[in-house]
């Protein structure tokens, strides 16, 4: 069995300098100037590290990543590499994580988390920070959970994904997404889930100018909608919403019930209404 190499309070400059590298474990290191540091690189673990420089891992496999930290310059970080487990990091730079697969992201802060994730599949993410628009963009396979998002035009693209107890601060969120289910999550943007099919939400609280609109099969279980106006235009949709309504726009077709409606938009040259259940329980009738 191949011994594993050590390197502590190391310090590289220059493009390269751990090209093709294998099983090492990597202590206390700085990563200065220098392109592509651990590129092609597999069984790499690295703990306590600065990445101070651009493309540190592309076509890497097989990495762990600890208590470290990665700068703005060491932009496009991690690209094209698979296995990829970060933990208790902070990532300053912007468009990291393109087209991996198996990604773990644990405890991590995105300072700047613009153009970051983008066709990646099979990601888990715990208790992640993340600061910048287009995060998650035609993503596949994802579990989230703790997810503090600040961004707009997240998960554009993205499918077969679950996220649990987060914040969500996102215009047009999860535009042409499918397969997406939503528990116990606060969420606050425009427009969301334009474009969207199978898109569900359980125990959730939306805040939303003309959400949830032009959507393919929107299923919502007892949520909330806070000052959400227009909502569900042209959607087929199966809502159990708990509280008030502000205003409802011509869905398509299925069932909404709701304590009550403010506003009921029902436009029979663009919809045809009867094939809409629309339940406001304070007034105790059904609208068929």
């Amino acid at each position: 069995m191949q011994e594993t190499k050590e390197i502590r309070q190391g310090y590289y400059q220059g493009e390269r300098p751990l090209f093709q590298a294998t099983g090492m474990k990597i202590f206390d290191t700085i990563f200065d100037v220098g392109e592509s540091p651990l590129k092609e690189s597999n069984d790499i673990e690295v703990v306590g590290s600065m990445f101070k420089w651009k493309y540190p891992f592309w076509y890497s496999k097989h990495i762990k990543i600890k208590d470290c930290t990665l700068f703005d310059m060491a932009r496009a970080g991690i690209w094209y590499s698979d296995d990829i487990k970060v933990n208790h990091t902070t990532i300053e730079a912007p468009k990291n994580f393109r087209r991996c697969h198996g990604v773990h992201l644990e405890q991590v802060n995105f300072a700047n988390a613009e153009e970051t994730l983008w066709h990646c599949q099979d990601v888990v993410m715990k208790d992640v920070y993340a600061k910048g628009d287009y995060f998650a963009m035609n993503c596949r396979n994802l579990k989230i959970d703790g997810l503090e998002l600040v961004g707009n035009y997240s998960f554009d693209g993205a499918s077969d994904m679950e996220i649990r107890n987060s914040r969500l601060i996102s215009r047009d969120a999860f535009w042409n997404s499918d397969n997406v289910t939503v528990y116990d999550s606060l969420i606050f943007g425009e427009y969301l889930g334009w474009n969207a099919k199978n898109l569900t939400f359980i125990n959730c609280t939306i805040e939303s100018l003309q959400g949830l609109c032009y959507i393919d099969n929107l299923v919502m279980r007892n949520c909330k909608l806070l000052h959400t106006t227009l909502a569900f235009e042209y959607s087929s949709v199966d809502a159990e919403i708990t509280g008030k309504i502000d205003s409802v726009m011509n869905p398509s077709q299925g069932r909404i019930v709701a304590d009550s409606i403010g506003e009921l938009i029902l436009e029979k040259d663009k919809i045809e209404p009867e094939k809409t259940m629309i339940i406001e329980k304070s007034k105790e009738m059904g609208n068929e």
